[in-house]
């Protein structure tokens, strides 16, 4: 039987379960993790009662309550709080003074997600706005799906462009060229695999592409 700690260490603590902590920690309970959520609205707490490993009802700016449900031994812990800035800030200022190894911290604004790195949080999300620049790409261009990292790197699938149909990776040169590299093919009826310089792109293929924001871009607007 597993330890307290040890079963600490493979949990998370979700603070604030409004619409982005609630479907972040039933996601997390979908794929066998064990979930404290942790609100101070008793009426979402009260809905979740059995859907979560534990929920309760706390103040989370107060440390004792945290400290009381063993906030402080956790290994990951989530701070879900949006539209609150004041409740978001001191939450995650009383997390980080626990010294907890891995923060996540939910901003809704550039100058809201600004603070909550400076107070300490190791990560910062956005959702609202990382999924509005997501669908802008997927609306505006040919990508099927995109991913865009903070240092302006992104990946993207989409549909192979007639250049690089028929040759190998290696003979299209589409990094040199284009300044992106193709890590994984697609075809049609089949499973992605990664790409290797000998990989063959056909019509039809789908293809995972990397590079920096304006290449991957450019090069899915050839597709």
């Amino acid at each position: 039987m597993a330890s307290k700690s040890e079963r600490l260490g493979r949990s998370v603590a979700v603070i604030g379960l409004g619409r982005f902590g609630k479907s972040l920690a039933l996601e997390l309970m979908s794929e066998g993790a064990e979930v404290l959520g942790i609100d101070a609205d008793e009426r979402v707490v009260q809905s979740l009662a059995g859907r979560l490993t534990h929920v309760v009802s706390a103040d989370s700016t107060s440390e004792e309550a945290l400290r009381q449900l063993s906030v402080h031994e956790f290994q990951r812990v989530v701070v879900g709080i949006g539209t609150d800035i004041e409740a978001s800030i001191l939450t995650t200022s009383v997390v980080v003074d626990m010294a907890v190894p891995h923060i996540w911290a939910k901003a809704i604004s550039h100058s809201h997600a600004r603070i909550l790195s400076k107070v300490g949080a190791h990560h910062v999300v956005r959702p609202e706005h990382d999924m509005g620049t997501r669908v802008a790409h997927l609306v505006r261009g040919r990508l099927l799906d995109y991913i865009e990292f903070d240092d302006g790197y992104a990946m993207a699938k989409t549909t192979v462009p007639s250049c690089l149909w028929e040759r190998t990776l290696a003979q299209s040169e589409a990094r040199r060229l284009y300044g992106v590299t193709v890590v994984g093919v697609k075809r049609i009826g089949q499973e992605f695999t990664y790409a290797t310089p000998e990989t063959v792109p056909r019509s039809g293929d789908l293809i995972i592409v990397s590079g920096a924001r304006k290449d991957v871009e450019k090069f899915s607007a050839m597709a």
